[in-house]
């Protein structure tokens, strides 16, 4: 019901292409710009002028803007509330996007205290307490906003346009999977390790399209996706990583593009879609994610 509820509602069609063609228009503008251009060395350039949390500021900053101006079109121009753009539920489970947050945190730091002590040369310690202890407010204010920008227009707008346009379901989780990745493009990941990152990229929207799908909301989205930026952010940062932060880790290792890219998309993103299953009582897999949107009833 999370696209299906739209119907309810006398919402045009046209005015979920505004934000997508701006927002594209914007991404292909930038990627033009920066075309040949070291993206890794202008962000170093930048933190020399304006240091590492400066930096952090302005990168994530916009996107802060954006966030707003997404709620702002959903509310005045589309006349639509919060609510509905975020779950198909009477209101918004905040339960689900702190046990979707909790857990992937978990993870994360799991993950990287293994990877530490299985090869302790590949890092070195980057914790300077006060500078740390500024990122982390900066963090825990921005990364939120940041990451619920790209869930509300990926997995809310578009998904819910592309879904209400096209009257399937398997289309908009393809599509808003495929722009996901490719808003990356940029990525100083991209330009160190090659474009096989985009597998990652694209194979993280999906999987988060599928929360969004099976579960009928943004909230396990909304939870995973700010886990996933913030406490990375605070644990490891790297020379050569988009985020380049006042981190507890610094990663020193000479990246490459292995099998250990595949392994989030192959192996923790299905065991995590399990432990969702399995609490949330998914059923009905396939009408969720490859069914057509039911007419309902128009008030």
């Amino acid at each position: 019901m999370y696209i299906e509820q739209l119907q309810k509602f006398k919402i045009n069609l046209w005015t979920y292409l505004v934000i997508p063609i701006a927002f594209l228009g914007l991404m292909a503008y930038n990627y033009m710009a920066t075309e040949g251009v070291d993206t890794n060395t202008m962000i170093k350039q930048t933190i020399e002028m304006i240091g590492i949390n400066g930096t952090f500021v302005m990168l994530v900053s916009p996107l802060v803007f954006m966030l707003l101006i997404v709620l702002f079109y959903n509310k005045f121009i589309q006349n639509n509330t919060l609510r509905i753009l975020t779950t198909s539920r009477p209101k918004i489970d905040w339960k689900r996007v702190f046990f979707s947050f909790g857990l992937w945190s978990l993870i994360t730091i799991f993950t990287t205290v293994v990877s530490y002590y299985n090869a302790p040369e590949d890092f070195v310690l980057n914790f300077k307490p006060e500078k740390f202890a500024v990122f982390v407010i900066l963090a825990i204010i921005l990364i939120p906003f940041q990451t619920s920008f790209e869930e509300y227009l990926f997995r809310g707008h578009m998904l819910q346009g592309l879904g209400l346009a096209t009257k399937t379901k398997w289309i908009p989780l393809v599509v808003t999977s495929f722009l996901f990745g490719i808003m990356h493009i940029a990525n100083p990941e991209v330009e160190k390790l090659g474009m096989v990152i985009m597998f990652y990229y694209i194979g993280t929207g999906l999987f988060l399209g599928i929360l969004t799908l099976m579960d009928e909301g943004l909230e396990l989205a909304l939870g995973f996706h700010a886990a996933n930026n913030l406490i990375g952010a605070l644990l490891v940062t790297s020379d050569w990583s988009a985020f380049q932060t006042h981190s507890i880790l610094k990663d020193v290792s000479e990246p490459s593009a292995n099998i250990q890219i595949f392994i989030p998309i192959l192996v923790i993103f299905p065991i995590l879609l399990y432990i969702f299953a399995i609490k949330y009582k998914w059923s009905n897999w396939k009408e969720k994610l490859f069914g057509t949107i039911k007419p309902i009833e128009v008030e």
